[in-house]
Parts: C-alpha cells; structure tokens; sequence
C-alpha cells in the first residue's frame, strides 16, 4: 500500500518538524494538567503504533521497551493499568529525549517492514487512524508548547515574528445568511474498503435531523466585538452567563480571553501572546477572537441577542462550502483576516464552539476492544466544535468531523460564530 506508507511519512515528519526547534527542556514542560509535554506527545504517538498496529499485525516485532506500554498509554484502561500521575507527565524527566526519538526511529523501522509485507484492509484502516491520530497531537504540540511559553515569565517565542500585513483591507461588516427549514442528513457512512475514506466514530452513522429555518452569521466572531462585549461590563454582568459560566469567572477571575494582558502602551489596552511572541491588541481588531471557552462564546452570543448554533446547523452550512481556510499548512500559526464574501472561514483560523453537547449519534455503536475507548467513553460533560484552527493539519478536518472539550477549557483555538 504505497500510498498508506507516503502519508505515514508525510505525518511522522510533519511532527518531527514541529519540535526541531524546540530544546530538550522545552519538551519536559506541562504547565497545566490538561496539556502534556511534546516528548510525551512524541512517544504516546509512536506508542499507538507500537501497541495497536506492530504488537498484533507483525509476527516478529521486539518492542522498544517494554514498559513504555504503561509509561506512554493515555486513557485505554482496557490495555493495563493506568500511571496514578499521568496528570503530571512533566514530573518524568526519564526516559530521556533521545531515547523517546530513539523509540520513534525503531517504531518507524518496523513500519517500513510492514510495509513491505502484504498489508491487508484491517490493517491499513488501523495505521490511517493512527495517522489520524497523530495529526491531532500535532495540533496539541503547538497549542501546549503556547501555554507553556506563555506560562514562562520571560515569555518565549515558538515562531519568527510576524510581517504586518499590506496593504490594509477592511473586513466585511457581519451580516446574516438565512437558510429555511429542511430535513438534512449529518454524520457519515465510510466506505470500509478505501482506508482514506477515513472519519471517527463520532461522526457515524449518517443520520437525518429536522432543521427550523435559522441564520446563521457570514464569519467568526472579530477581536473587535469581542472588546466591545468587554467595554460593556460583559465579564461583570451575571446575567449574561449560565450558572456553571458565571462559578468559572469568579473562579478564575476571567476579564478577557486567555492570553491577552492588560498594556497601558497599547491603543486598546491590550495585547495578546501568540506563537509568534507578542502583538498588540490594536494590530489583530479584525482577526477572529480565539482561546475563548463556551461559557464565554454563549455569553457573547446572549449580549448579541443572538446565539450559537447547533452542530446540525453548522454542518448542513459547511458541507456546502468548500474546505479551504487557515490551517497548520499556512505556517501563520494565528487566525487571519477574512477577506471573501459569502459565508467564510468555515474551515481554519479557529475551531467555533455550537450550543450541542457531546453524545453519540441515534445508532451509534462503540467499537469493540480498546480502541472503542477512543471517542466514546468521553461522550458527557462536553460540547462539539467544529472546522478546525490554524494549527489543525488541512488534510485532517472535514464538514462532518466532531471535535469536543469541556466547556470550560480556553487553552485550545476556539473562537464564536452566530446564529439566530
């Protein structure tokens, strides 16, 4: 299976690239329990492959090492015991980096035996998932390493400083597109003999859902409504925010999205910590406002008189539209000016929060073994986004693709669209 074997390099380098220039040290930090260190991130990607693909599909596979299986598990407690501090990964400062690359380069070894054997569909299914898999540890690599840089007191930078963008252009005002009522079909039905007509679980099976006619907004959320819904004591205002939002503002004594600081230098008072290092608040007013939790995005959307709409609704727009956008490719690494007409930006820039909660679909069947542990053991206490952000791979997302976080969760690029 040629084609198999090309992508597994294309994403297995695609990583490796991502933390070249990253140092050892740097690869050790998790500054919150919810991300992880890049080396974990490297090895629990290349622990997948040993554990779901080499161990049982080739006859005379050596494992590596053979407690990596328990170091480098995640959630799949039907393989074994689990770590009791597998919320603080960054308190393992052994095995070494080298060693976790050493461990990627024997994984990739085995690979290319594989590959030379004949690869039936069960297998290729398993390594394009596992592929799969590993493109969204890219995107956490880099939503992770933002945390921790900016976590840092001196604040380091991942990428080169950005270029302004000339000449300047306006973005289009928001509007509102409206689309009757239908009986629509979301969700997907794969054709099991090609392993590149790949999805999730989640996303099956292809069901019908009764649409009310609805409108929904031509792009994302801006910098600049955002500050607007903040100058009008939008933080402050209970009355805007669900019950469970409004614990988390006094919790967490949230007054802005996460990364932004107050700047008395800065025209708006603000500025912002991006991969990129700093950038004033001022210079971003018409990029799509992002590192928002659902709490934040349904309370803008009240003060809006308006809403967010649901996963149905989101999808039955997008799988309209073509699937082009900001993503991981453009190397921008932030979200980026709209500059089309119509309904844009879909696709990139930000992953956009719906009012829908995480369940599985009418029908839907978990997978048998462990790798039913994947999706559905998580289908509680979340809410869906959807399009993917400037560091989702291009080739990852699709219309029907479900991502899901905990409402509460900000550190991810998450941004607010509308709908009435």
């Amino acid at each position: 299976m040629p084609d198999v074997e090309a992508k597994y390099k294309a994403v297995r380098s695609m990583t490796q690239s991502l933390a070249a220039t990253l140092s050892a040290e740097d690869q050790m930090v998790q500054s919150f329990p919810e991300a992880s260190p890049i080396k974990w991130h490297q090895a629990h990607t290349t622990w997948f492959f040993e554990t779901f693909i080499l161990r049982p599909f080739l006859p005379d596979y050596r494992p590596f090492r053979e407690d990596f299986h328990r170091l480098f598990n995640s959630y799949y407690i039907s393989l074994g015991e689990e770590i009791p501090q597998k919320k603080l990964r960054a308190s393992f400062s052994r095995p070494s980096l080298d060693e976790v690359l050493a461990f990627r380069d024997h994984v990739d070894h085995a690979m290319e035996r594989l590959f030379a054997s004949t690869i039936d569909g069960e297998v290729s299914r398993r390594i394009v998932l596992g592929l799969n898999h590993e493109q969204q540890h890219q995107e956490l690599v880099l939503t992770d390493i933002k945390h921790a840089f900016f976590s840092n007191p001196i604040h380091p930078v991942y990428g080169s400083p950005d270029t302004p963008q000339t000449p300047p252009f306006s973005v289009p005002s928001l509007e509102w597109r409206e689309f009757s009522g239908a009986l629509v079909e979301i969700g997907r039905s794969p054709n099991f003999e090609d392993p590149f007509d790949f999805c999730f679980d989640n996303e099956t099976p292809r069901h019908r859902v009764l649409l009310e006619p609805f409108e929904f907004a031509n792009r994302k959320v801006t910098c600049r409504e955002y500050l607007e819904f903040m100058a009008d004591d939008g933080y402050i205002r209970s009355e805007l925010w669900l019950s469970d939002g409004w614990d988390a503002v006094q919790e967490s004594r949230w007054e802005a999205p996460l990364y932004w600081e107050r700047d008395a230098s800065e025209e708006t008072g603000w500025r912002m910590f991006t991969l990129r290092g700093w950038q004033g608040i001022s210079g971003l007013l018409d990029v799509p406002v992002c590192h928002v939790s659902f709490y934040e995005a349904d309370a803008f959307a009240r003060w809006r008189g308006c809403r967010l709409p649901t996963e149905a609704e989101w999808e039955s727009v997008a799988s309209q539209l073509p699937q082009h956008g900001n993503f991981l490719d453009t190397g921008r690494l932030h979200p980026s000016r709209v500059t089309e007409s119509g309904v844009t930006q879909m696709f990139g820039d930000c992953w956009e929060w719906t009012s829908s909660p995480y369940t599985g679909y009418p029908g839907y069947k978990r997978p048998p073994g462990a790798l039913g542990e994947y999706n559905g053991k998580f289908m509680v206490n979340q809410m869906i986004l959807r399009g993917g952000s400037c560091v989702t791979p291009a080739d990852h997302v699709r219309a029907t693709y479900r991502n899901f976080f905990p409402p509460a969760m900000r550190w991810q690029f998450t941004g607010i669209r509308l709908a009435i």
